[in-house]
Order: structure tokens, then C-alpha cells, then sequence
């Protein structure tokens, strides 16, 4: 019979340490707060203390290695801890046996996160000792008490979050403003409330002139911000790029409002924001705080950015004339070119930017000089408005006429009644279905009749509200147009770069004429002498 011996343990299948070793456990310890307010601030030092206190005390069994501690950051995502990572990395080095935590919620409220993390660290040998539950994670019996724990802080966390989501809409509803005033240019936040802060305000009124009065582009205008070492909003050594700009020249607080709930956080995991696309209520909260653009500068920036929009990357700033200028042959913008740039005979014209491309027919359209351009202008803009008071009662009229949104809104009214009667309809048709047995053939028939009501409805929504934001838009324009008239006495002598933006579309050069669109609709055709 063979003979069997027994050969004993010598290595501690826990702590994956010999089984007579002295070698004192390196120990460290992990410390969070959930936010940066002076309170959690306390509790983390708190922890932080407590845990230095608490390793060398037992300096006969352990080593201090230090403490990894993150302030103000959520406990559902790992992946923006960055002293967490760096104690697990620390880990694999193989430089820590234990660490220290207060609980498993400070550890990780994310079930899935702190499972893999909890098993990772027992692979390489590392125990998690968490002192509220009282719990070794080496310990047999752990990982399944360590789920439950894990599972009550998870759903913790899902109803603080869920709290506080209801709580910020019932803010919103109720018209409160809440904005990062560390980050926004142009105001500043008092005990008294929100407060203008002038030498910003002026950076803001700088942006928004050069913008709509002198058709910079937001490259254009980030670029002279960073010549004059102006700070951006951060002030934190960057430098202004066109998302910058954009958001300023498009934000209505620099208007005096505010929209409400732009973003939102469908996953209280991720914490990820998402743009509102309109599957949340937005709030538009009309003279909140005080404004630094007056509201008719603001919408005419709007409409020029929506313009712009529309050219698909084609506008340019390089001159008063870039994106105005229409070649009649192609449609292609003019542009600025030099002939004879080396000699005396040195020549700077505008003409069509695809006169010579190779592979279509050679434009025949005219070649100008700016003088003739903006000679050729005046002389249109004098005979067409000489009657100013006229022209100014007719654009009016036209306006009135162009503009009308009162189709428009009957449309959306109508749409939006229509959504939700098909809206309460679908919800009813599925809550019978889940109660009472039915024809689900039948049922999907009549599901299917339902969402093709609604989704009619909502094109007609769509399309009614783009429809009012162009007339709306158009309004605009012409508003600004009939401002620019008002201004002028007498005919126009000289040349001036603010009327020529503020009234004209787009001139269209032919073979022989220059045709100006005027934002009030009206053309005026000028023949060019060669």
C-alpha cells in the first residue's frame, strides 16, 4: 500500500506571505470626500490623520507606506481618481500588503468597479481592510458580503443622485440661475447677487463690435485677444481659441437670461453630461441678471452667426467685402488678388476665386478694384434711399410682411396640442395592454397608426419652428437695416465700412454691373465702366 506524507503549508494562502515570517505588512491608506465643500474638506483631513495615527501605532506589525486620498470627486467613477490609480499601480509595483479604507462607499460606490479592483488587489496579494463594515477582504467569506455592501452604497449614491436631479429642476422651474462665475467672463459673484465686472465687460463689448460691426471671424478675434496677452476666462495661461469666442458671442447671459438645463446627466454612473437635444424641458429665464449686451445686439448677433453658419466654412474676415462679393457666372465668392505684385506696376483687384480653376469654363464676370466696388455702392445706396422716410415706412411694411410668424405659430400650437393628445393615447394603449390580454396583432396596428401620428405632428413642429427662426431672423436683419438709415443724414459722400455691413446681403458682379441685394430686399443694378 503506498504511503502517503503530508507536507505542510508554507506560504499563508490570504496574505500570500511565509507562514513564519516576521516581515512587517506595508500598509497604507485611502481617504475620498464626496465634495470640496469646508465641511467634507474637515472630514478629510480627518481621515487623513486618523489613518496616519492609526499605521504607526501598530509600527511593530506594520509599515507606513503613506496616504492616497482624493478630494471633491465622485465615488461611482474611478477613472477621474487619480491617487486611487496611482495606490493601484503603487500595487503592482508590489509596494503595498494592506491598505485602509473608512468603508466600501469611500472606496467605490460603482458595484462592478470595486469588485474587479477588490479582486485585482486580492491576485497580487493585497488585502482591503474597510473599518466601518469590519470586513478583511482576504477573509473567505468576504467577496459576497462585499457585493451587498457595495450594492446598498451603488443604490445610495442612485438616490442622492436622483435627489439632487429633482431638486436642480425644481430649481429651474422655480427661475434660479446657477452658473460657474470662476470660468465666465464679465461677471463676478457678490453677497449682494450676480455683478457686472467692468474692465471684463469691456473684453465682452469688444467681441461682440468686432463680431456683427466689423465682421471679424472668431479665429480673427481670439488672435487679437492673444496679441494683446488678454486672459481668457480661465486666466489660467491659455490661450483663446474660435470655442471661446463662440461661446460667448452665442450665449444669452451676456444678454440677461438664461436657458436652463442645456446639459444633463443621463447616467449617474458616468457622470458624463449630455447636450439636451430636446428630450428634457428646457427653462428660458428672460432678465435674470444684469446684461452687458443690450438684447437687439444680442439677437443680430445671432442671426449674423447663424449666416455665417449657413456658408459651410466659406465666410472669410479678410476685408468688408469676403462673403459678399457673388461671382453671376458661378457663384463662387471674390476674393482679393495682387497682379504685379514685384513691380511698379502693382495692382490690387477683387475677382472670382474660381475664375481659373482648371477643369470648368473661364468666368467672364468683371475683375474690380475696391475703389470702384465702393464707389459703385454709394451711388446705389444714394439713388435707392434718397426718399429716406419712404424707404424706411416701405421696409417697415415689407418687414411686417416678410416676417409674419402668425401661420408659424398657429402650426406649432396645433403640433403640440397633437403631441400630446398622441402622447397620452400611446401611454393608455400600453397600459391596458400590460393589464388586460388583447389582439397583440391589433394592438401593434394601432401602436403603429399612433407613432406615425406623432411623428407627423412632430415634423410639423420642426418645420413650422425652423420656418419662424428664418422669419425671425429676417426681422432681425431688417431692424438692424432700418437702425442704420435712421442714422444718416443726407445723401452717403464718403465710404463707410458699418453701413455696407449693416445693409447689404450680397452684391452679385456680372460682366459689366454690380447688383446690390439690400437687406430690406430691394436690389439696385450700377453697369460698371471698364
Amino acid at each position: 500500500m503506498a504511503k502517503v506524507t503530508t507536507i505542510p503549508a508554507t506560504i499563508n494562502p490570504l496574505t500570500f506571505q511565509p507562514l513564519n515570517q516576521t516581515k512587517k505588512r506595508r500598509v497604507c491608506a485611502y481617504a475620498r470626500v464626496s465634495t470640496d465643500s469646508k465641511e467634507q474638506e474637515e472630514s478629510y483631513e480627518a481621515q487623513v490623520r486618523a489613518y496616519t495615527k492609526m499605521i504607526k501605532e501598530h509600527s511593530n506589525e506594520w509599515d507606513y507606506v503613506g496616504i492616497y486620498a482624493d478630494e471633491g470627486l465622485t465615488g461611482t467613477m474611478v477613472e477621474n481618481r487619480k491617487e486611487f490609480k496611482k495606490m493601484i499601480e503603487d500595487c503592482k509595483a508590489g509596494k503595498i500588503d494592506l491598505i485602509l479604507c473608512k468603508s466600501t462607499s469611500r472606496f467605490s460606490r460603482n458595484v462592478l468597479d470595486a469588485i474587479s479592483y477588490i479582486r485585482l488587489l486580492k491576485s497580487l496579494g493585497v488585502e482591503v481592510y474597510f473599518e466601518k463594515e469590519n470586513m478583511w477582504t482576504l477573509q473567505q467569506a468576504s467577496e459576497f458580503v462585499l457585493t451587498v455592501m457595495l450594492s446598498i452604497a451603488q443604490e445610495e449614491s442612485r438616490s442622492i443622485s436622483s435627489n439632487v436631479t429633482i431638486g436642480k429642476r425644481w430649481a429651474m422651474e422655480q427661475g434660479k440661475v446657477s452658473w460657474a462665475y470662476s470660468t465666465f467672463l464679465g461677471y463676478r459673484k457678490t453677497e449682494e447677487g450676480i455683478e457686472i465686472v467692468p474692465e471684463e465687460a469691456k473684453i465682452v463689448r469688444d467681441i461682440y463690435r468686432w463680431f456683427l460691426k466689423d465682421g471679424k471671424s472668431c479665429s480673427e478675434i481670439a488672435s487679437i485677444l492673444n496679441d494683446a496677452n488678454i486672459p481668457t476666462p480661465s486666466d489660467r495661461g491659455k490661450k483663446w481659441t474660435v470655442n471661446n469666442i463662440t461661446s460667448i458671442v452665442t450665449n444669452e447671459k451676456y444678454a440677461g437670461d438664461a436657458i436652463l438645463q442645456k446639459t444633463y446627466i443621463p447616467d449617474y454612473l458616468s457622470h458624463k453630461p449630455k447636450k439636451n437635444k430636446g428630450e428634457l424641458k428646457k427653462y428660458h429665464v428672460s432678465d435674470s441678471h444684469p446684461a452687458i449686451i443690450d438684447k437687439e445686439e444680442w439677437e443680430m448677433t445671432q442671426a449674423e452667426f447663424k449666416r455665417r453658419q449657413g456658408m459651410h466654412g466659406r465666410y472669410s474676415a479678410n476685408s468688408v467685402f469676403s462673403s459678399r462679393l457673388v461671382c453671376a457666372d458661378c457663384g463662387s465668392f471674390y476674393g482679393k488678388k495682387v497682379w504685379h505684385s514685384n513691380d511698379t506696376y502693382r495692382k490690387e483687384i477683387f475677382q472670382c476665386n474660381s475664375k481659373f480653376k482648371k477643369g470648368k469654363s473661364k468666368c467672364e464676370t468683371l475683375s474690380l478694384t475696391e475703389e470702384k466696388i465702393k464707389n459703385a455702392f454709394i451711388k446705389a445706396f444714394n439713388s435707392t434711399f434718397d426718399k429716406k422716410d419712404i424707404i424706411i415706412e416701405d421696409t417697415i411694411a415689407i418687414k411686417n410682411l416678410l416676417t409674419d410668424t402668425s401661420e408659424e405659430d398657429k402650426i406649432i400650437e396645433e403640433a403640440n396640442v397633437e403631441l400630446d393628445v398622441v402622447s397620452e393615447l400611446v401611454n393608455k394603449l400600453i397600459n391596458n395592454n400590460s393589464k388586460i390580454a388583447q389582439d397583440q396583432e391589433k394592438y401593434q396596428e394601432r401602436y403603429n397608426e399612433l407613432s406615425a401620428r406623432y411623428e407627423k405632428a412632430k415634423k410639423q413642429l420642426e418645420d413650422a419652428s425652423a420656418a419662424k427662426a428664418i422669419k425671425r431672423d429676417k426681422s432681425i436683419m431688417i431692424e438692424r437695416f432700418i437702425e442704420s438709415l435712421k442714422g444718416i443724414d443726407g445723401p452717403l459722400v464718403n465710404w463707410s465700412d458699418a453701413i455696407w455691413i449693416a445693409t447689404i446681403d450680397k452684391a452679385v458682379i456680372g460682366t459689366n454691373y454690380i447688383e446690390f441685394e439690400f437687406k430690406n430686399g430691394k436690389k439696385k443694378k450700377i453697369e460698371i465702366n471698364h
